[in-house]
């Protein structure tokens, strides 16, 4: 007999639910992949801390911890300390830098494990940053930080520097200072004003084609000290149009959480083998880990059906995720998190899971059941009901 429950419909009614997806996917030991994959990794609040939650970061480190095992155990790398771990809606730069000291601990135990962490500006007090070497000084000081542990950098985007910059000669000589000092080449980060407002205008215009080009020739002035670089757009031709034009050797990373399937999959077009694909570095990667494992060692052996079998039904739970306003995409990461059993509990830190409305999690449930990613499903029921009964809905 099927697993069922009450849940709520888009008209705010009541009806039953029977789940009706199969067993997740398991990938296959051992298969190297023929992307680079890094998931962008959510942090695990301790809910028994005695703290303010909108005002103070507390971590359940060896939960936190313990998830970046399980991503590396299915052969992801780590994006620490970004966007999803709620850098910026929540995460301080202390715990970030604690965050990213553990990371790279937990990775010296596994063979190959990748780990990049986020490098920003967001520990200065924004009303205190004046001019560009204001903001030039605040990466330093990260990149230092980051680069004593060992690390490799994803150089942020930086909301004191869309804050500042007057033009593009700006955002070029702050990204020349940085690049030039890097010790090992880095991922830049072009993230789009739908996942944070006050990045609008990035680049030193809001015409994205004028921006691409500014920072291409960023790319073109240092492309021995530049990885590749992830931008969220959530806009497929433009990552594709761009990586058309990067310089050799140079990869994309899709940021794209609409459109990841395709992008990674590629069009083959060009000479160049990174002009005619993307590797990831995806948030949404958090959240279908088993299922982002077994479709790229699919690709990886060059099975493009199956690769596309597996992925694409993840995709329609994806865009609801990263739904507008996008920002809050973090609640629904934690919340399959909670759902699979990586953690004992549905609290954030700063208090995010109140940014989604039940509607919103009854709809995130349906669509992972229908993508075969609920990976206990009698425990997920059993917090679904849980989370239904604490807003009023028994049954």
């Amino acid at each position: 007999m099927a697993l069922s429950l009450t849940l709520p419909t888009a008209s705010g009614a009541l009806a039953p639910y029977a789940l009706r997806g199969t067993a997740p996917v398991k990938p296959e030991a051992g298969v190297k992949f023929n992307r680079i994959a890094y998931s962008a990794a959510h942090v695990v609040a301790d809910p028994l801390a005695a703290v303010d939650p909108w005002l103070q970061a507390a971590v359940d480190w060896d939960t936190t911890i313990a998830y970046r095992r399980h991503l590396f155990s299915l052969g992801l790398g780590v994006a620490e300390a970004m966007d999803t771990a709620q850098r910026g809606m929540g995460l301080d730069w202390p715990t970030s830098l604690e965050l990213i000291r553990r990371s790279l601990d937990a990775a010296k135990d596994v063979p190959g494990a990748l780990v990049a962490s986020g490098c920003g500006t967001d520990h200065l007090n924004i009303d205190d940053v004046k001019s560009v070497d204001d903001v030039i000084r605040g990466y330093e000081e990260q990149m230092a930080a980051i680069e004593a542990l060992g690390g490799k950098l994803i150089v942020m985007a930086s909301r004191a520097l869309a804050r500042v910059a007057k033009s593009p000669a700006d955002y070029e000589r702050v990204y020349d200072r940085i690049l030039s000092q890097a010790k090992q080449p880095v991922v830049l980060h072009w993230l789009g004003d739908m996942f944070d407002p006050a990045l609008a205008g990035y680049w030193g215009t809001k015409d994205v084609d004028a921006a691409m080009d500014t920072a291409l020739g960023i790319i073109a002035a240092h492309p021995d000290k530049v990885d590749g670089i992830k931008i969220s757009l959530l806009d497929k031709d433009k990552e594709i149009a761009m990586r058309r034009r990067l310089p050799k050797g140079v990869r994309m990373y899709t940021g794209d959480d609409f459109n990841y399937a395709e992008l990674i999959a590629g069009d083959s077009f060009g000479s160049e083998p990174t002009h005619g694909k993307s590797d990831a570095l995806l948030g949404i990667f958090d959240a279908i880990a088993p299922a982002a494992s077994a479709a790229l060692g699919a690709l990886a052996q060059g099975n493009t059906e199956k690769f596309h079998a597996i992925l694409g039904p993840t995709v329609p739970l994806s865009r609801h995720i990263f739904a507008a306003p996008t920002r809050f995409y973090k609640t629904g990461v934690v919340f399959m998190a909670w759902l699979n059993g990586h953690q004992k509990h549905f609290t954030m830190v700063g208090g995010q899971q109140s940014t989604r409305s039940l509607q919103h999690f009854a709809e995130l449930f349906r669509l992972a059941d229908a993508a075969n990613l609920l990976e206990q499903p009698e425990l997920a029921v059993w917090r679904m009901k849980t989370l239904l009964a604490l807003h009023g809905v028994e049954g």
